[in-house]
Protein backbone atom coordinates (compact mmCIF):
# COMPACT_ATOMS: atom_id res chain seq x y z
CA UNK A 1 0.00 0.00 0.00
CA UNK A 2 2.90 2.34 0.80
CA UNK A 3 4.31 1.51 -2.63
CA UNK A 4 1.16 2.66 -4.38
CA UNK A 5 1.18 5.94 -2.44
CA UNK A 6 4.80 6.62 -3.36
CA UNK A 7 4.25 6.10 -7.10
CA UNK A 8 4.33 9.30 -9.18
CA UNK A 9 1.11 8.61 -11.06
CA UNK A 10 1.02 12.08 -12.52
CA UNK A 11 4.38 11.85 -14.29
CA UNK A 12 3.60 8.36 -15.58
CA UNK A 13 0.15 9.51 -16.75
CA UNK A 14 1.76 12.27 -18.82
CA UNK A 15 3.78 9.68 -20.73
CA UNK A 16 0.76 7.43 -21.26
CA UNK A 17 -1.39 10.32 -22.49
CA UNK A 18 1.12 10.95 -25.29
CA UNK A 19 1.06 7.25 -26.26
CA UNK A 20 -2.76 7.12 -26.24
CA UNK A 21 -2.82 9.00 -29.53
CA UNK A 22 -0.54 6.51 -31.29
CA UNK A 23 -1.54 5.12 -34.68
CA UNK A 24 -0.63 1.66 -33.44
CA UNK A 25 -3.68 -0.13 -32.04
CA UNK A 26 -1.76 -2.15 -29.42
CA UNK A 27 0.01 0.96 -28.11
CA UNK A 28 -3.31 2.80 -27.76
CA UNK A 29 -4.93 -0.11 -25.93
CA UNK A 30 -1.98 -0.54 -23.56
CA UNK A 31 -1.84 3.19 -22.79
CA UNK A 32 -5.58 3.52 -22.15
CA UNK A 33 -5.56 0.37 -19.98
CA UNK A 34 -2.73 1.72 -17.81
CA UNK A 35 -4.43 5.14 -17.54
CA UNK A 36 -7.57 3.33 -16.39
CA UNK A 37 -5.62 1.58 -13.62
CA UNK A 38 -3.90 4.79 -12.56
CA UNK A 39 -7.23 6.62 -12.27
CA UNK A 40 -8.51 3.85 -10.00
CA UNK A 41 -5.37 3.71 -7.86
CA UNK A 42 -4.24 7.30 -7.68
CA UNK A 43 -7.30 9.38 -8.43
CA UNK A 44 -6.48 12.23 -6.05
CA UNK A 45 -2.87 12.50 -7.27
CA UNK A 46 -4.08 12.79 -10.85
CA UNK A 47 -6.34 15.79 -10.24
CA UNK A 48 -3.90 18.28 -11.84
CA UNK A 49 -3.67 15.99 -14.89
CA UNK A 50 -7.39 15.48 -15.44
CA UNK A 51 -7.53 17.74 -18.49
CA UNK A 52 -4.67 15.91 -20.23
CA UNK A 53 -6.15 12.51 -19.40
CA UNK A 54 -9.59 13.60 -20.63
CA UNK A 55 -8.02 14.86 -23.85
CA UNK A 56 -6.66 11.35 -24.44
CA UNK A 57 -9.80 9.46 -23.39
CA UNK A 58 -12.51 11.31 -25.34
CA UNK A 59 -11.12 10.53 -28.83
CA UNK A 60 -10.59 6.88 -27.86
CA UNK A 61 -14.27 6.56 -26.92
CA UNK A 62 -14.92 6.52 -30.67
CA UNK A 63 -11.99 4.22 -31.53
CA UNK A 64 -12.59 1.63 -34.24
CA UNK A 65 -11.36 -1.10 -31.85
CA UNK A 66 -14.06 -2.20 -29.40
CA UNK A 67 -11.64 -3.07 -26.55
CA UNK A 68 -10.25 0.46 -26.61
CA UNK A 69 -13.76 1.95 -26.65
CA UNK A 70 -14.83 -0.13 -23.64
CA UNK A 71 -11.77 0.77 -21.53
CA UNK A 72 -12.03 4.44 -22.54
CA UNK A 73 -15.68 4.64 -21.48
CA UNK A 74 -14.91 2.97 -18.17
CA UNK A 75 -12.05 5.40 -17.53
CA UNK A 76 -14.23 8.34 -18.50
CA UNK A 77 -16.94 7.25 -16.04
CA UNK A 78 -14.36 6.76 -13.27
CA UNK A 79 -12.89 10.19 -13.89
CA UNK A 80 -16.28 11.92 -13.90
CA UNK A 81 -17.32 10.19 -10.68
CA UNK A 82 -14.38 11.60 -8.69
CA UNK A 83 -15.35 14.69 -6.71
CA UNK A 84 -12.52 17.12 -7.31
CA UNK A 85 -11.97 20.56 -5.83
CA UNK A 86 -10.43 23.51 -7.72
CA UNK A 87 -8.44 24.22 -4.56
CA UNK A 88 -6.68 20.86 -5.07
CA UNK A 89 -5.57 21.68 -8.60
CA UNK A 90 -8.77 20.78 -10.45
CA UNK A 91 -8.58 23.17 -13.41
CA UNK A 92 -12.14 23.76 -14.60
CA UNK A 93 -11.01 26.03 -17.42
CA UNK A 94 -8.64 23.47 -18.93
CA UNK A 95 -11.18 20.65 -18.73
CA UNK A 96 -13.85 22.86 -20.27
CA UNK A 97 -11.40 23.74 -23.05
CA UNK A 98 -10.80 20.05 -23.77
CA UNK A 99 -14.56 19.38 -23.89
CA UNK A 100 -15.03 22.36 -26.22
CA UNK A 101 -12.36 21.08 -28.63
CA UNK A 102 -13.81 17.57 -28.65
CA UNK A 103 -17.24 19.01 -29.43
CA UNK A 104 -15.83 19.54 -32.93
CA UNK A 105 -14.86 15.88 -33.27
CA UNK A 106 -16.10 14.02 -36.34
CA UNK A 107 -17.28 11.19 -34.08
CA UNK A 108 -20.72 11.40 -32.49
CA UNK A 109 -19.85 9.37 -29.36
CA UNK A 110 -16.98 11.73 -28.55
CA UNK A 111 -19.16 14.81 -29.00
CA UNK A 112 -21.81 13.31 -26.72
CA UNK A 113 -19.31 12.62 -23.93
CA UNK A 114 -17.84 16.12 -24.30
CA UNK A 115 -21.33 17.53 -23.68
CA UNK A 116 -21.81 15.24 -20.67
CA UNK A 117 -18.62 16.75 -19.22
CA UNK A 118 -19.88 20.28 -19.80
CA UNK A 119 -23.15 19.44 -18.08
CA UNK A 120 -21.28 17.79 -15.16
CA UNK A 121 -19.03 20.83 -14.73
CA UNK A 122 -22.02 23.19 -14.78
CA UNK A 123 -23.77 21.20 -12.07
CA UNK A 124 -20.68 20.83 -9.87
CA UNK A 125 -18.74 24.04 -10.52
CA UNK A 126 -21.26 26.46 -12.00
CA UNK A 127 -19.61 29.72 -10.95
CA UNK A 128 -16.21 28.63 -12.29
CA UNK A 129 -17.70 27.51 -15.62
CA UNK A 130 -19.59 30.79 -16.14
CA UNK A 131 -16.25 32.64 -15.98
CA UNK A 132 -15.29 30.86 -19.22
CA UNK A 133 -18.75 31.12 -20.80
CA UNK A 134 -17.64 33.40 -23.65
CA UNK A 135 -15.04 30.81 -24.66
CA UNK A 136 -17.59 28.03 -25.17
CA UNK A 137 -20.83 29.82 -26.04
CA UNK A 138 -20.21 30.12 -29.79
CA UNK A 139 -19.14 26.48 -29.99
CA UNK A 140 -22.31 25.40 -28.21
CA UNK A 141 -24.44 27.46 -30.59
CA UNK A 142 -22.74 25.94 -33.63
CA UNK A 143 -23.40 22.52 -32.15
CA UNK A 144 -27.13 23.16 -32.60
CA UNK A 145 -26.52 22.41 -36.29
CA UNK A 146 -25.03 19.00 -35.47
CA UNK A 147 -26.38 16.20 -37.70
CA UNK A 148 -27.13 14.08 -34.62
CA UNK A 149 -30.43 14.73 -32.83
CA UNK A 150 -28.97 13.27 -29.63
CA UNK A 151 -26.13 15.79 -29.71
CA UNK A 152 -28.56 18.68 -30.33
CA UNK A 153 -30.76 17.62 -27.40
CA UNK A 154 -27.72 17.45 -25.11
CA UNK A 155 -26.54 20.86 -26.31
CA UNK A 156 -29.95 22.24 -25.35
CA UNK A 157 -29.64 20.63 -21.90
CA UNK A 158 -26.34 22.48 -21.44
CA UNK A 159 -27.80 25.73 -22.74
CA UNK A 160 -30.80 25.38 -20.42
CA UNK A 161 -28.47 24.83 -17.47
CA UNK A 162 -26.57 28.01 -18.36
CA UNK A 163 -29.80 29.96 -18.92
CA UNK A 164 -31.05 29.48 -15.37
CA UNK A 165 -29.72 32.99 -14.74
CA UNK A 166 -31.89 35.73 -16.33
CA UNK A 167 -29.00 37.49 -18.09
CA UNK A 168 -27.79 34.24 -19.64
CA UNK A 169 -31.33 33.32 -20.65
CA UNK A 170 -31.65 36.57 -22.58
CA UNK A 171 -28.23 36.01 -24.16
CA UNK A 172 -29.19 32.49 -25.24
CA UNK A 173 -32.43 33.57 -26.93
CA UNK A 174 -30.75 36.52 -28.68
CA UNK A 175 -27.95 34.29 -29.99
CA UNK A 176 -30.49 31.69 -31.04
CA UNK A 177 -32.52 34.20 -33.06
CA UNK A 178 -29.27 35.50 -34.56
CA UNK A 179 -28.32 31.93 -35.58
CA UNK A 180 -31.70 31.34 -37.21
CA UNK A 181 -31.38 34.63 -39.05
CA UNK A 182 -27.98 33.81 -40.54
CA UNK A 183 -28.64 30.12 -41.13
CA UNK A 184 -32.12 29.60 -42.54
CA UNK A 185 -31.47 25.86 -42.93
CA UNK A 186 -31.05 25.64 -39.14
CA UNK A 187 -34.51 27.19 -38.65
CA UNK A 188 -36.01 24.97 -41.34
CA UNK A 189 -34.45 21.67 -40.23
CA UNK A 190 -33.99 22.10 -36.49
CA UNK A 191 -36.09 25.09 -35.49
CA UNK A 192 -39.06 23.10 -34.21
CA UNK A 193 -36.87 20.64 -32.30
CA UNK A 194 -34.86 23.43 -30.66
CA UNK A 195 -37.82 25.63 -29.71
CA UNK A 196 -39.93 22.74 -28.42
CA UNK A 197 -37.11 21.36 -26.27
CA UNK A 198 -36.25 24.78 -24.83
CA UNK A 199 -39.92 25.27 -23.96
CA UNK A 200 -39.81 22.06 -21.93
CA UNK A 201 -36.51 22.93 -20.22
CA UNK A 202 -37.02 26.65 -19.61
CA UNK A 203 -40.82 27.20 -19.44
CA UNK A 204 -42.74 27.69 -22.67
CA UNK A 205 -44.29 31.04 -21.78
CA UNK A 206 -40.93 32.49 -20.76
CA UNK A 207 -39.34 31.36 -24.03
CA UNK A 208 -42.17 32.67 -26.22
CA UNK A 209 -42.37 36.01 -24.44
CA UNK A 210 -38.64 36.57 -24.88
CA UNK A 211 -38.71 35.55 -28.54
CA UNK A 212 -41.64 37.89 -29.15
CA UNK A 213 -39.85 40.81 -27.49
CA UNK A 214 -36.79 40.29 -29.70
CA UNK A 215 -38.77 39.87 -32.92
CA UNK A 216 -40.96 42.90 -32.21
CA UNK A 217 -38.03 45.19 -32.91
CA UNK A 218 -36.40 43.08 -35.65
CA UNK A 219 -35.28 45.29 -38.55
CA UNK A 220 -35.09 42.41 -41.04
CA UNK A 221 -38.80 42.29 -41.85
CA UNK A 222 -38.59 39.19 -44.07
CA UNK A 223 -36.84 37.21 -41.36
CA UNK A 224 -39.25 38.47 -38.68
CA UNK A 225 -42.19 37.24 -40.77
CA UNK A 226 -40.64 33.81 -41.39
CA UNK A 227 -39.67 33.41 -37.73
CA UNK A 228 -43.13 34.37 -36.46
CA UNK A 229 -44.75 31.92 -38.89
CA UNK A 230 -42.46 29.16 -37.57
CA UNK A 231 -43.21 30.01 -33.94
CA UNK A 232 -46.93 30.15 -34.65
CA UNK A 233 -46.91 26.70 -36.26
CA UNK A 234 -45.02 25.27 -33.27
CA UNK A 235 -47.51 26.97 -30.92
CA UNK A 236 -50.49 25.42 -32.70
CA UNK A 237 -49.13 21.89 -33.16
CA UNK A 238 -46.73 20.98 -30.34
CA UNK A 239 -48.00 18.89 -27.40
CA UNK A 240 -45.37 20.58 -25.21
CA UNK A 241 -47.17 23.92 -25.67
CA UNK A 242 -50.67 22.78 -24.74
CA UNK A 243 -50.59 24.82 -21.49
CA UNK A 244 -49.62 27.91 -23.46
CA UNK A 245 -52.58 27.37 -25.79
CA UNK A 246 -54.89 26.96 -22.80
CA UNK A 247 -53.69 30.30 -21.39
CA UNK A 248 -54.36 32.03 -24.70
CA UNK A 249 -57.89 30.62 -24.88
CA UNK A 250 -58.58 32.59 -21.67
CA UNK A 251 -57.31 35.90 -23.08
CA UNK A 252 -60.72 37.57 -22.85
CA UNK A 253 -61.51 36.46 -19.31
CA UNK A 254 -58.24 36.05 -17.36
CA UNK A 255 -55.36 38.45 -16.75
CA UNK A 256 -52.66 35.81 -17.38
CA UNK A 257 -54.14 34.97 -20.77
CA UNK A 258 -54.55 38.64 -21.66
CA UNK A 259 -50.93 39.45 -20.78
CA UNK A 260 -49.64 36.55 -22.87
CA UNK A 261 -51.86 37.52 -25.80
CA UNK A 262 -50.59 41.10 -25.74
CA UNK A 263 -47.00 39.93 -25.38
CA UNK A 264 -47.23 37.84 -28.54
CA UNK A 265 -49.43 40.28 -30.46
CA UNK A 266 -46.69 42.85 -31.06
CA UNK A 267 -44.43 40.45 -32.98
CA UNK A 268 -47.23 38.35 -34.52
CA UNK A 269 -48.11 41.54 -36.46
CA UNK A 270 -45.25 40.60 -38.82
CA UNK A 271 -47.31 37.72 -40.26
CA UNK A 272 -51.03 38.21 -41.06
CA UNK A 273 -51.93 34.52 -40.98
CA UNK A 274 -50.12 34.05 -37.69
CA UNK A 275 -52.08 37.00 -36.29
CA UNK A 276 -55.39 35.53 -37.47
CA UNK A 277 -54.41 32.18 -35.91
CA UNK A 278 -53.56 33.90 -32.63
CA UNK A 279 -56.93 35.68 -32.57
CA UNK A 280 -58.80 32.44 -33.28
CA UNK A 281 -56.85 30.68 -30.54
CA UNK A 282 -57.61 33.53 -28.11
CA UNK A 283 -61.28 33.45 -29.18
CA UNK A 284 -61.02 37.11 -30.18
CA UNK A 285 -63.24 36.45 -33.15
CA UNK A 286 -64.41 39.98 -33.80
CA UNK A 287 -60.81 41.17 -33.90
CA UNK A 288 -59.91 38.28 -36.21
CA UNK A 289 -62.63 39.47 -38.57
CA UNK A 290 -61.28 43.03 -38.40
CA UNK A 291 -57.76 41.81 -39.19
CA UNK A 292 -59.03 39.82 -42.18
CA UNK A 293 -60.95 42.81 -43.55
CA UNK A 294 -57.92 45.07 -43.12
CA UNK A 295 -55.93 43.07 -45.67
CA UNK A 296 -55.37 44.66 -49.07
CA UNK A 297 -54.47 43.39 -52.52
CA UNK A 298 -50.69 43.36 -51.92
CA UNK A 299 -51.14 41.09 -48.90
CA UNK A 300 -52.86 38.30 -50.83
CA UNK A 301 -49.80 36.71 -52.43
CA UNK A 302 -48.57 33.15 -52.87
CA UNK A 303 -46.85 33.07 -49.47
CA UNK A 304 -50.04 34.31 -47.79
CA UNK A 305 -52.17 31.67 -49.52
CA UNK A 306 -49.73 28.90 -48.52
CA UNK A 307 -50.04 30.00 -44.88
CA UNK A 308 -53.82 30.25 -45.20
CA UNK A 309 -53.92 26.73 -46.63
CA UNK A 310 -52.00 25.47 -43.57
CA UNK A 311 -54.38 27.25 -41.19
CA UNK A 312 -57.46 25.72 -42.80
CA UNK A 313 -55.99 22.26 -42.31
CA UNK A 314 -55.07 23.12 -38.71
CA UNK A 315 -58.67 24.16 -38.03
CA UNK A 316 -59.57 20.50 -38.55
CA UNK A 317 -57.12 19.28 -35.86
CA UNK A 318 -57.84 18.66 -32.15
CA UNK A 319 -56.21 22.02 -31.29
CA UNK A 320 -59.27 23.83 -32.68
CA UNK A 321 -61.90 21.31 -31.58
CA UNK A 322 -63.39 23.94 -29.23
CA UNK A 323 -63.80 26.32 -32.16
CA UNK A 324 -65.64 23.73 -34.26
CA UNK A 325 -67.95 22.95 -31.34
CA UNK A 326 -68.75 26.64 -30.99
CA UNK A 327 -70.21 26.45 -34.49
CA UNK A 328 -73.11 24.56 -32.86
CA UNK A 329 -74.18 27.98 -31.50
CA UNK A 330 -73.95 30.20 -34.58
CA UNK A 331 -76.10 32.89 -33.03
CA UNK A 332 -73.75 33.28 -30.10
CA UNK A 333 -70.54 33.15 -32.16
CA UNK A 334 -71.51 35.44 -35.02
CA UNK A 335 -67.99 36.87 -35.34
CA UNK A 336 -66.48 33.40 -35.57
CA UNK A 337 -68.73 32.67 -38.54
CA UNK A 338 -67.85 36.00 -40.10
CA UNK A 339 -64.13 35.33 -39.67
CA UNK A 340 -64.36 31.90 -41.26
CA UNK A 341 -66.39 33.29 -44.16
CA UNK A 342 -63.75 35.99 -44.55
CA UNK A 343 -61.07 33.33 -44.89
CA UNK A 344 -63.25 31.42 -47.34
CA UNK A 345 -63.56 34.49 -49.55
CA UNK A 346 -59.78 34.87 -49.71
CA UNK A 347 -59.24 31.31 -50.97
CA UNK A 348 -59.26 30.34 -54.66
CA UNK A 349 -62.46 28.35 -55.25
CA UNK A 350 -60.64 25.42 -56.84
CA UNK A 351 -58.21 24.97 -53.96
CA UNK A 352 -58.43 22.05 -51.54
CA UNK A 353 -58.51 24.45 -48.57
CA UNK A 354 -61.58 26.21 -50.00
CA UNK A 355 -63.43 22.92 -50.31
CA UNK A 356 -62.46 21.86 -46.78
CA UNK A 357 -63.64 25.11 -45.19
CA UNK A 358 -66.81 25.30 -47.28
CA UNK A 359 -67.68 21.74 -46.28
CA UNK A 360 -67.16 22.62 -42.61
CA UNK A 361 -69.37 25.71 -42.87
CA UNK A 362 -72.14 23.70 -44.50
CA UNK A 363 -72.34 21.60 -41.32
CA UNK A 364 -73.23 24.63 -39.19
CA UNK A 365 -76.77 23.96 -37.89
CA UNK A 366 -79.65 26.15 -39.01
CA UNK A 367 -80.81 26.45 -35.43
CA UNK A 368 -79.30 27.57 -32.14
CA UNK A 369 -79.84 26.34 -28.61
CA UNK A 370 -80.75 29.95 -27.72
CA UNK A 371 -83.28 30.08 -30.57
CA UNK A 372 -81.51 32.73 -32.61
CA UNK A 373 -82.92 32.90 -36.11
CA UNK A 374 -80.46 31.44 -38.59
CA UNK A 375 -81.58 30.87 -42.17
CA UNK A 376 -79.88 28.95 -44.97
CA UNK A 377 -79.19 29.74 -48.58
CA UNK A 378 -80.01 27.26 -51.31
CA UNK A 379 -76.36 26.10 -51.24
CA UNK A 380 -76.78 24.96 -47.65
CA UNK A 381 -74.49 27.61 -46.14
CA UNK A 382 -76.13 29.49 -43.24
CA UNK A 383 -76.64 33.23 -42.98
CA UNK A 384 -78.04 35.29 -40.14
CA UNK A 385 -81.45 36.81 -40.22
CA UNK A 386 -80.69 39.93 -38.25
CA UNK A 387 -83.63 40.77 -36.08
CA UNK A 388 -82.23 43.63 -34.07
CA UNK A 389 -80.77 43.23 -30.60
CA UNK A 390 -77.37 44.18 -29.28
CA UNK A 391 -74.04 43.04 -30.63
CA UNK A 392 -72.71 39.82 -29.11
CA UNK A 393 -69.08 39.58 -28.03
CA UNK A 394 -66.80 36.57 -28.26
CA UNK A 395 -67.85 35.11 -24.94
CA UNK A 396 -71.55 35.49 -25.71
CA UNK A 397 -72.23 38.49 -23.49
CA UNK A 398 -74.08 41.42 -25.06
CA UNK A 399 -71.82 44.46 -25.15
CA UNK A 400 -72.15 47.33 -27.56
CA UNK A 401 -68.49 48.35 -27.18
CA UNK A 402 -67.02 44.85 -26.97
CA UNK A 403 -64.63 45.37 -29.86
CA UNK A 404 -63.03 48.54 -28.51
CA UNK A 405 -62.11 47.18 -25.09
CA UNK A 406 -62.36 43.71 -23.59
CA UNK A 407 -60.58 42.49 -20.42
CA UNK A 408 -58.27 45.48 -20.67
CA UNK A 409 -57.35 44.85 -24.32
CA UNK A 410 -57.75 47.91 -26.52
CA UNK A 411 -58.52 46.17 -29.81
CA UNK A 412 -58.81 49.41 -31.76
CA UNK A 413 -55.28 50.35 -30.77
CA UNK A 414 -54.03 46.83 -31.51
CA UNK A 415 -55.57 46.88 -34.98
CA UNK A 416 -53.95 50.22 -35.70
CA UNK A 417 -50.57 48.78 -34.72
CA UNK A 418 -51.12 45.74 -36.94
CA UNK A 419 -51.93 47.97 -39.91
CA UNK A 420 -48.80 50.05 -39.31
CA UNK A 421 -46.54 46.98 -39.27
CA UNK A 422 -48.19 45.58 -42.38
CA UNK A 423 -47.68 48.91 -44.16
CA UNK A 424 -43.96 48.65 -43.34
CA UNK A 425 -43.93 45.19 -44.92
CA UNK A 426 -45.69 46.46 -48.05
CA UNK A 427 -43.21 49.31 -48.49
CA UNK A 428 -40.32 46.90 -47.93
CA UNK A 429 -41.74 44.49 -50.50
CA UNK A 430 -42.13 47.28 -53.07
CA UNK A 431 -38.57 48.40 -52.42
CA UNK A 432 -37.25 44.86 -52.90
CA UNK A 433 -39.22 44.47 -56.14
CA UNK A 434 -37.91 47.79 -57.44
CA UNK A 435 -34.32 46.80 -56.59
CA UNK A 436 -34.64 43.48 -58.41
CA UNK A 437 -36.16 45.21 -61.44
CA UNK A 438 -33.36 47.80 -61.51
CA UNK A 439 -30.71 45.06 -61.24
CA UNK A 440 -32.32 43.08 -64.07
CA UNK A 441 -32.45 46.20 -66.27
CA UNK A 442 -28.77 46.92 -65.57
CA UNK A 443 -27.80 43.37 -66.53
CA UNK A 444 -29.69 43.67 -69.84
CA UNK A 445 -27.88 46.89 -70.69
CA UNK A 446 -24.55 45.16 -70.13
Amino acid sequence: MLFFKSVDYGRMAEILVQRAGSKDEFTRLTSITWINEFVKLGGDQLVPYYADILGAILPCISDKEEKIRVVSRETNDELRAIEADPAEGFDVGKILSVARRQLSSEWEATRIEALHWMWTLLNGHRSEVLVFLNDVFDTLLRALSDPSDEVVLLVLEVHACIAEDPQHFRQLVVFLVHSFQHDHSLLEKRGALIIRRLCVLLNAERVYRELSTILEGESDLDFASVMVQALNLILLTSPELSDLRDHLKQSLVKDAGRDLFLSLYASWCHAPMAMISLCLLAQSYQHASSVIQSLVEEDINVKFLVQLHKLIHLLETPTFAYLRLQLLEPGRYIWLLKSLYGLLMLLPQQSAAFKILRTRLKTVPSYSFKEEKVARTSSGIPFFNGGGGSQISEDGNPNENSHDMHNGINFTSRLKHFKQIQQQHRLHSKSETHSRFSSASSMKEL
